[in-house]
């Protein structure tokens, strides 16, 4: 869990009071982010994710990952578990890609897409439960899932079918709690887009190319929230490598 997920709701008061002037502050100087990561990886698509939901230039600095650049020293010094993303914004530098999604949803909270809700200590428990729920319960086994049957074969590794048969298991329990679930929500927090349902999008989108996507297909609920949240134009640029990362600084 996030630090800032953590933080009791007075304390998410009086950060959100002094948000407004830090916003103000960046887009004055129009200063971007910088994002260290790669375009294929999960973790940074999401980062991509809530920056092109709000609107938000960034600067893309791509890390090899196939020769090994994230365990090195000069990355280390930004990630010392040398894993992508890593966000910087002045003098802050943030990895683990849900905590970056939630400072940039917090500080940029009244630009583009609304993706927090914190109305009430209840939503915002409820938003909070949610986002722990995808952290813990669905992408365990669906990042096994995207490592055997999308990254393992670009490796030219063999995908190892009994870690696959383990992992849809697993992952059958929880889209079972979903299709529940949105039969009383539109989305999986509340009514509208959040910042839970993004965060769930690189997985998805992975798996709707492997034989994985029936167990999403299969299940109406499952199958309409999917078809929304994939289709929302932010996430097709985030997936889209010319406009997303290897074109010019996004406005």
């Amino acid at each position: 869990m996030s630090y800032i997920s953590r933080l009791s709701m007075d304390c998410m008061k009086m950060l959100l009071n002094l948000l407004p002037n830090r916003k103000c502050t960046a887009e004055l100087k129009n200063i971007g982010y910088k994002v260290h990561g790669h375009p294929f990886s999960t973790n940074t698509r999401r980062v991509l994710a809530v920056l092109l939901e709000k609107g938000l230039s960034y600067e893309p600095i791509t890390v090899d990952l196939q020769t090994g650049e994230h365990k090195r020293d000069s990355f280390l010094s930004l990630n010392p578990f040398g894993q992508v993303p890593v966000l910087e914004d002045g003098n802050v530098k943030l990895c683990e890609s849900r905590a970056i999604t939630q400072y940039i949803a917090y500080v940029h909270s009244s630009r583009g897409t609304q993706l927090l809700n914190l109305q009430s200590h209840e939503t915002m428990a409820t938003l909070t439960m949610w986002m722990e729920i995808e952290a813990h319960q669905f992408d365990p086994p669906a990042s096994k899932l995207t490592w055997e049957q999308v990254i393992k074969p670009l490796y030219g590794l063999e995908t190892d079918q009994s870690v696959v048969k383990e992992n849809e298991a697993s992952l059958e329990k929880v889209l079972n709690v979903y299709e529940k679930r949105l039969g009383e929500s539109r989305f999986l927090a509340c009514n509208t887009f959040s910042l839970v349902d993004l965060h769930h999008l690189p997985n998805i989108q992975y798996l709707l190319g492997t034989s994985t996507k029936r167990l999403f297909e299969s299940r109406p609920k499952i199958r309409k929230w999917v078809d929304e949240i994939t289709g929302r134009e932010a996430w097709k640029m985030a997936c889209d490598q010319d406009k997303s990362w290897f074109g010019k600084q996004r406005k």
